[in-house]
């Protein structure tokens, strides 16, 4: 009995490691090939951080789809457009016709200043 249970916990101790091994293995491959994709892809990577970070600015909620044209060259306007959406951005049209983009993220924050807005006007 006493080697049964010697057998038994072997086997159990070593599909364990067996199991953590195959684990670590696959979170570091997962990650290079992560990172490799990255690199492949850099250019729309910066792209969409460039644009996440012109729309987080502290002062401006909105930014002019000329601004956002001017600062990230090199794309054309619906590429520019695909890589707005993909930072987590939504297009907005103002009465003049001109188009504006903010973060989703900030809404809440564009909606507080336009409602701070309307009460400095009514007083």
């Amino acid at each position: 009995m006493d080697n049964a249970l010697w057998h038994t916990f072997s086997a159990l101790m070593g599909a364990i490691v067996g199991g953590l091994m195959s684990i670590l293995l696959n979170r570091q491959q997962f990650r290079n090939q992560l990172r490799i994709l990255q690199e492949q892809n850099k250019v729309d990577f910066m792209a969409e951080l460039t644009a996440r970070h012109f729309l987080s600015h502290k002062s401006f909620t909105d930014r002019s789809f000329e601004t956002l044209r001017n600062h990230l060259g090199g794309f054309t306007d619906d590429e520019l457009r695909k890589i707005l959406v993909r930072a987590g951005a939504v297009r907005v049209y103002r009465e003049d016709g001109s188009e504006w983009w903010r973060l989703l993220s900030r809404m809440d924050e564009f909606i507080e200043r336009k409602q701070l807005d309307q009460i400095a006007r009514e007083i």
